[in-house]
């Protein structure tokens, strides 16, 4: 696994932490974030081809991937079509089955 698969499989903080919240700049910044359940992810690797498929996806901010639990939490400007995401992931070689 690359250093920049690895980064894609980290959550990234929120506003309201680091330098944004110290100066009082946090505000809703309107993302969405939705979890979804993806079967067939056993290891790292399958973490990080599900995050940098999604990734791709117009609007993602962000991309956690659990293997462990099947959860993939996405993280976008606004709500994703669903067939989009399930196509992404096919893509990476694992089923979308909807979400958790």
């Amino acid at each position: 696994m690359t250093s920049d698969t690895q980064a894609q499989t980290q959550t990234t903080g929120s506003c309201c932490s680091g330098s944004a919240a110290s100066s009082g700049g946090c505000a809703d910044t309107g993302a969405v974030t939705t979890v979804y359940a993806v079967t067939g992810m056993t290891c790292g690797h399958c973490e990080g081809a599900v995050s940098e498929e999604i990734s791709a996806l117009p609007g993602v901010s962000s991309v956690k991937a659990e293997a462990a639990s099947g959860k993939v939490t996405v993280t976008s400007a606004a709500p994703l079509d669903e067939e989009a995401v399930r196509a992404a992931v096919d893509e990476a070689g694992y089923e979308l089955t909807g979400r958790a």
